[in-house]
């Protein structure tokens, strides 16, 4: 039986990376205008990457998005953001030691994300986290991204890895949607950028902290999705 693949979201569930994306997007919409963004709102706006972001802040202010405009604010917002890296991101209390802990085990780890491929590695990359992973997939690593299939497929395919020992961990309706559709097992973590209870979207397990993920407890998921899923066949 092959070692377990670990897979993690990254903006929410690996990394608190809420300060930086306020404080790029507020960089980004101010300049035309637009009123700043705020904590409070980041549920709404994040995790469908950065054309979603934007667009739906000039949502939330009523106001109607230039799509002439729109290009160039992606570009402001990518510019700024990576120039600011990491900023005030940094790993959630306790993943760090959790990482170790699966390593050490034998697990494998990989990241699939909504965020940019390039802002994602480089992220990792400056956080000294990229060579934790067997790989690291972004929104537009694939022609799809989650909550499709193929976007984690891919990445436990790159990651040289078994599906059926596969377990997604994330924080919002894509990554349980995402490992759903792929028929992979799930873990929540209830520290993130949801915008509703985790319980509610159908995770296999839920998580409080990263204390709480070890070795027996990815085994235990995989194992009560593998006969859940046997159950309904």
């Amino acid at each position: 039986m092959s070692n377990p693949l670990v897979i993690f979201d990254l903006d929410g569930t690996l990394i608190d990376t809420a300060p930086d994306l306020i404080d790029s997007l507020n960089h980004t919409i101010t300049a035309v205008g637009l009123k700043p963004v705020s904590f409070g709102d980041l549920t709404y706006l994040v995790g469908q990457g950065v054309r979603v972001m934007i667009r739906r802040a000039f949502e939330l202010r009523d106001t109607p998005l230039d799509e002439q405009m729109f290009e160039q604010l992606i570009t402001r917002f990518m510019d700024h953001y990576a120039s600011q890296m990491p900023g005030r991101s940094r790993p959630y209390p306790g993943a760090l030691e959790c990482l170790d802990r699966l390593a050490a085990a034998g697990l494998g780890m990989a990241v699939c994300t909504n965020k940019p491929e390039q802002l994602a590695l480089l992220l990792m990359g400056k956080l000294g986290l990229t060579d934790r992973f067997a790989a690291i997939t972004g929104g537009d690593t694939f022609p799809v991204r989650k909550p499709d299939a193929r976007h984690i497929l891919g990445t436990i395919d790159m990651a040289l890895a078994d599906p059926a020992r596969s377990i997604m961990v994330g924080d919002s309706v894509n990554d349980i949607l995402a490992a759903q559709n792929a028929g992979i097992a799930s873990i929540a973590v209830s520290f993130g950028y949801s915008d509703v209870p985790v319980e509610t979207l159908g995770p296999d397990h839920v998580i409080a902290s990263y204390d709480e993920l070890t070795p027996a407890l990815v085994e235990q998921v995989l194992s009560r999705h593998s006969a859940k899923a046997a159950l309904s066949k």
